[in-house]
């Protein structure tokens, strides 16, 4: 570890970092066992023009997250849980300028007990189901493992209400996104550390463990070679905004259907839990699947069917890479019962191309990496 010396300035300077990620029931797991079901919300509503700039986004997005990680805020440092999501560009966190229930269940930061905060005096507000959550921007120290950035811009709720963000196991979120989405204009993480030059390799890359084992990790400046097998195969992003990709096909057991044969594009993102389909396909995949749609928009499946399902396979730069039914297939117990559901879900957002959204669904099968130097994803088979 170094350390690179300014004026007033000293910027921890390391090689590259693993974070731990903890996985956690999501807000909707937590709700279904009161016995509420919340309503379905087309994940990709974030990705909207006149969303993607504005200090807002939805929170019902967030709904079936379930890996967070550490990071501190100030000085001397405050610990907050947060979720890492490549779908978002800013930092926010709740903080004691928030009073309400669903504040009130979190760690909170306070700005008095830092002596390194200072005040922006812009605000922003995030729109959800049952109202909105409110902030105001602030600048602070901020540390996540040995990697500290000063004067790092933070969003610090003053609002939130609403029983759904109550149940939620994370204090915020840490957008891992392109600065053109950053809401408020604020410099997202890891701009900051580019801009330090505090990573070896401006990329970064996670491991999401499947079937509530622990393991996930986050790293920062480096690809953790122990957790994926093969190759990376690597593909160009497409907008620098989300992390989006070109999808040149989808395939059904191997057989092209021809979907993308005018192309796709999907938006790579740890904040969505779910595999995301443009909507015009999800006919065709849920027959393909044999699946039956619920009252509350679930698609239901027989567990005993499982094995008998098809695998899909999505061509990213001439390479198909396959998932299979025990990927997109989700077992929960309810009463006493056991259930399985179909782990895609639709987007009905109008674009150019046919959108999907690769979520955990996707990613817990594959090692992602993200690298801002080159402007690409890389994929590899997870361990």
């Amino acid at each position: 570890m170094k350390c690179l010396v300014a004026v007033l300035v000293c910027v921890v300077l390391a090689e590259g970092i693993n974070v731990p990620l903890t996985r956690h029931k999501s807000m909707r797991e937590s709700l279904r066992e009161k016995g509420i079901e919340l309503p379905y919300q087309d994940p990709a509503i974030k990705y909207r023009p006149e969303f993607a700039t504005a200090a807002y986004m939805y929170i019902n997005n967030y709904a079936d997250t379930t890996y967070y990680g550490a990071i501190s805020i100030g000085t001397p440092p405050q610990s907050f849980q947060v979720l890492f999501d490549t779908g978002s560009s800013n930092l926010w966190v709740n903080s004691v300028y928030c009073n309400t229930q669903a504040c009130n269940t979190h760690k909170k930061f306070n700005p008095q007990q830092s002596s390194t905060f200072t005040a922006k005096g812009q605000s922003f507000y995030l729109p959800y189901g049952a109202g909105s959550l409110y902030g105001t921007f602030g600048y602070d120290t901020f540390a996540v493992s040995n990697i500290v950035i000063p004067k790092q811009e933070v969003g610090l709720s003053t609002n939130e209400p609403g029983r759904t963000f109550a149940v939620a196991k994370f204090d915020g979120i840490l957008g891992l996104a392109y600065p053109s989405i950053s809401a408020g204009g604020e410099t997202p993480v890891m701009d900051n550390m580019i801009t330090h030059k505090l990573l070896d390799a401006n990329l970064f890359a996670f491991y999401l463990s499947r079937d509530g084992r622990e393991g996930s990790v986050l790293s920062f400046g480096t690809v953790d070679t122990s957790m994926y097998r093969g190759d990376i195969y690597w593909t160009p992003v497409t907008s620098e905004s989300y992390w989006q990709i070109g999808v040149e096909g989808f395939q059904i057991n191997g057989q092209e259907t021809g979907w993308c044969s005018r192309g796709c594009q999907s938006v790579v993102d740890t904040g969505t839990s779910m595999l995301t389909a443009p909507g015009q396909f999800m006919s065709g995949i849920m027959q393909a699947i044999g699946a039956q749609e619920n009252d509350n928009g679930m698609f239901m499946v027989d567990c005993n069917q499982v094995n008998n399902m098809p695998t899909f396979y999505f061509v990213l730069s001439g390479v198909p890479l396959p998932l299979s039914p025990s990927a997109y297939i989700i077992q929960y117990y309810q009463n006493g019962q056991e259930y399985c559901y179909v782990g895609i879900t639709p987007t009905y957002l109008p674009s150019s191309e046919p959108l999907w959204i690769f979520g955990d669904v996707f990613l817990r099968e594959y090692y992602s990496v993200y690298d801002r130097t080159n402007n690409r994803v890389g994929f590899a088979a997870a361990v």
